[in-house]
């Protein structure tokens, strides 16, 4: 995995780009309300609910295989993301390749900007992703497993004794959560897939 030089973006800077950013895409959309907050998870009824406003800061690191069998090929950024509801905005550092990105959706379709690719937009975040770099990430999975719950299409969710989620399913990905101390909130998910394709993501949970 590649190791970036660059320093981690200003936390004031991004977050308030973000704000500005989610507040200009919320227009006079109706919110969709999210579907999985009092799903009960098997027999466990204290799980957390989704976080609908977070924000974050962290790195996240890519590793995909080659389409040549020359072995894996990897990247990383420093990110910043801001979340409202069914929208997010993501500022990437350093983006895999691609230069600084921004990520941003609206509930309904996502827009990807960066130096390299100029604009793309998308029904959704993971194919633009791919679009841009090639490179694949469970992105609509990622605000349930930031809050410590699994997704509405996750299955076989696993929990400690803390009743934190610590492992969980969804379609190819096999997500796995590590928290600091006694904190509710992951503060690293990695997410895997048999063909060879991981995320790493380191979380620093901001203060609302």
């Amino acid at each position: 995995m590649t190791v970036l030089k660059k320093s981690q973006p200003t936390k004031l800077v991004l977050f308030t780009a973000l704000t500005t950013a989610l507040m200009i895409t919320s227009g006079c959309q109706s919110l969709k309300t999210a579907n999985a907050t009092n799903q009960p998870i098997g027999t466990v009824q204290e799980q957390p609910k989704k976080l609908e406003s977070f924000n974050i800061t962290g790195k996240i690191g890519v590793t995909t295989p080659s389409k040549d069998n020359s072995g894996n090929q990897g990247g990383s950024a420093f990110y910043a993301w801001g979340q409202q509801n069914d929208r997010f905005a993501i500022e990437l550092i350093g983006a895999l390749g691609i230069g600084k990105t921004n990520i941003e959706y609206n509930g309904q379709s996502a827009t990807l900007v960066s130096e390299k690719t100029g604009t793309l937009t998308a029904d959704d975040p993971e194919t633009l992703l791919k679009k841009a770099t090639g490179w694949q990430a469970p992105i609509s999975q990622m605000p349930y497993w930031i809050s410590g719950r699994p997704a509405p299409s996750d299955s076989a969710p696993q929990l400690d004794d803390q009743n934190r989620l610590i492992s969980s399913v969804n379609g190819e990905w096999q997500a796995n959560f590590s928290y600091k101390g006694n904190d509710k909130l992951p503060n690293k998910i990695s997410a895997m897939q048999s063909q060879g394709n991981k995320v790493v993501m380191t979380i620093d949970h901001q203060k609302q």
